[in-house]
């Protein structure tokens, strides 16, 4: 898997010269090629890092009654807060992990927040420092977000800030902090940390700790396991990537198996399109390959709807948490899931 630095792109963030240029050559052949790679020279504070993971942990080795007082369940739509171990559903399988969902703070008079929009609203964070531990890494992470995607525009052969511009003036950022657990039949049980899938927007930057598990589909249909780099970050493209590039960029199947004997932590952070946006094909010059419904995971192209990303993020995730979303639909939700079968 490509290892690409991002220390040209952050000293020249306008891609004005030839070695940021060059980098953004780097990363689109990592996206046409496997649709996952390696990022360094980010310039996010180890520290901060090493806070984030440590305050984590704390949280997650709390009995889960205490846990609970933050839970999602209390959240409403918002979709905010703490699940359980097997509390998540992927590919039509509980997930052996926990997590604390967590976005963008939405005040009580944002209009979604008043109409009841999925994924909008206060987080629910427990007492102590992780809450501000959170949001600052939110800072820190969305200015290497906006990198790379303008990375990915001039690799695109695209002015640098498109995206900014056409897509992501206001992006749906969502955050994740998972924990899979040493659960004694992780190697043996025909279920996974989290089971096989693709993400759903443009762009997912993770950070993971030291632990391993992370497997990645390559086209030929043989898995392989990402190196554990703690203060590495792992980029993936979504599905919105590549629906965007006409199948281009390949969203790329990948799953989590916790085989180490150990705990192990993770933190995705999603940057998508503007909830609002409808995602179009790139003005991108050639012949794009041809619809990807039989070569996809799931069978299901990401070229066959239409509509709003957040109506098929709305769908996405109450089919991960189809209670929850039956709850909040039976209590007057507006989020509606779209139409056609989007998992």
């Amino acid at each position: 898997m490509d290892l690409v630095d991002l220390g040209a792109v952050v000293a020249d963030p306008e891609l004005s010269g030839s070695a940021a240029i060059e980098t953004a050559r780097s990363l689109d052949r990592a996206c046409r090629e496997l649709g996952f790679f390696r990022l360094t020279g980010h310039g996010i504070d180890p520290a901060l890092v090493d806070r984030l993971a440590i305050e984590a942990q704390a949280f997650f080795d709390q009995p889960d009654e205490v846990k609970a007082e933050v839970a999602m369940s209390r959240a409403g739509a918002a979709w905010r807060g703490w699940f359980p171990v097997k509390g998540e559903i992927t590919s039509g399988r509980p997930d052996r992990k926990e997590g604390l969902y967590v976005g963008e703070e939405h005040p009580s008079d944002h209009p979604r927040v008043e109409a009841g929009t999925p994924l909008h609203g206060a987080n629910r964070f427990p007492p102590g420092s992780l809450g501000p531990t959170v949001l600052e890494y939110l800072d820190a992470i969305r200015p290497v977000a906006d990198l790379v995607m303008r990375t990915t525009a001039v690799g695109l052969g695209l002015p640098a800030r498109w995206f900014e511009d056409n897509l992501t003036a206001e992006p749906t950022q969502l955050f994740r902090i998972f924990h899979y657990p040493d659960l004694p039949d992780n190697e043996t049980s025909d279920e996974y940390g989290v089971g096989t899938h693709t993400d759903y927007g443009l762009l997912t930057l993770l950070l993971q700790d030291d632990r391993g598990g992370l497997e990645v589909q390559r086209p030929d249909g043989t898995w392989f396991d990402v190196p554990a780099e703690p203060g590495v970050l792992v980029c993936n493209i979504g599905d919105m990537l590549d629906r965007l590039t006409e199948g281009r960029y390949r969203s790329t199947p990948h799953r989590v198996r916790n085989t180490s004997g150990r705990s192990r932590l993770s933190f995705p952070y999603f940057f998508d399109p503007s909830w609002d946006a409808e995602v179009v094909p790139l003005p991108l010059e050639g012949s794009p390959p041809a619809d990807d419904g039989e070569r996809r995971w799931d069978g299901a192209s990401v070229h066959a709807w239409s509509g709003t990303y957040g109506e098929y993020l709305t769908a996405k995730v109450a089919r991960v948490f189809p209670e929850l979303f039956a709850s909040v639909r039976a209590g007057g939700g507006s989020g509606h899931p779209g139409s056609g079968d989007l998992r």
